[in-house]
């Protein structure tokens, strides 16, 4: 039998990019959106969920698992992204922004373990990135919650061993998708004594998803680690420099890193 993959936030990027590639494989995939109906032409079914609502989740899982009885692979793909001072982001948006990044893929995991359970078997793949390795200039909310979420996925793999269930993390680099249109970005604020420096970083970073990779290769690194026996605690898949900015992290003393940094952001 094919293996069922759930997919949040696959309507669109990467998460649609990973499920057409997986239905090509022959998997029974199942993307979600909080407007599924929007998506009617979509190469695989897409269920509605809303990740920062606890019910919305549940349902969910409920839905998927009642068309196919099991779910073997989840993939925690929907995300927002955030940038700005960290003195200017409003509180709320730090918030939301966690909510969907962080508690949301915990609220997924929690749901789908009972019947991974049930059947000693699953795999939880989480989707982070490169900017949670290290705190990044006006992008500091995104960086910590995606590295949390790093954290967390070797927390849950230690718990999850003895059920036979398996999770890993995907850390991406910049890839070419619509992500800058759904961030949200502080505003720049023309009394703002970050404006000059925001404003510039606003441009790098737009440039860098503009440049960024086919999200067909990271849908091919998700086949790849479905299919393996023994999936790897962490994976980071992108540009070379990227990866080897974390590399650069580690040995590295941290002014010397800081200073890096801080010139590729022009500060």
């Amino acid at each position: 039998m094919s293996k069922t993959v759930l997919i949040t936030g696959g309507s669109s990027g990467i998460g649609k990019s990973i499920g057409e590639y997986l239905t090509e494989k022959g998997f029974k995939v199942y993307g979600t959106s909080r407007s599924p109906e929007k998506y009617k032409n979509s190469k695989f079914p897409v269920v509605k969920l809303d990740v920062t609502h606890p019910s919305s989740i549940l349902s969910c899982v409920d839905e998927v698992l009642k068309k196919t009885t099991k779910i073997d692979v989840l993939i925690n793909n929907a995300g927002v992204g955030i940038t700005g001072p960290m003195e200017e982001i409003p509180m709320t948006e730090v918030k939301n922004n966690f909510e969907t990044n962080l508690f949301g893929p915990i609220g997924m995991i929690n749901a789908v373990l009972p019947s991974m359970r049930s059947q000693q078997s699953g795999l939880i793949i989480n989707i982070t990135s490169i900017a949670g390795y290290m705190g990044l200039p006006f992008r500091g909310v995104y960086s910590a919650s995606k590295g949390a979420l790093e954290l967390i996925t070797e927390a849950y793999r230690m718990e999850l061993k003895a059920f036979g269930i398996q999770m890993t993390n995907i850390a991406p680099g910049d890839f070419s998708t619509n992500i800058a249109a759904g961030r949200y970005h502080a505003p720049l604020f023309d009394n703002s004594p970050y404006k000059e420096t925001y404003g510039t970083t606003l441009e790098t970073l737009n440039t860098h998803v503009d440049e960024g990779e086919d999200p067909k290769l990271l849908a091919k690194i998700v086949h790849k680690i479905i299919t393996t026996n023994h999936p790897k605690i962490h994976y980071k898949v992108g540009a070379f420099l990227q990866k080897f900015s974390i590399v650069l992290k580690r040995i590295l003393p941290d002014k010397v890193y800081e200073r890096l940094l801080m010139s590729f952001y022009k500060l």
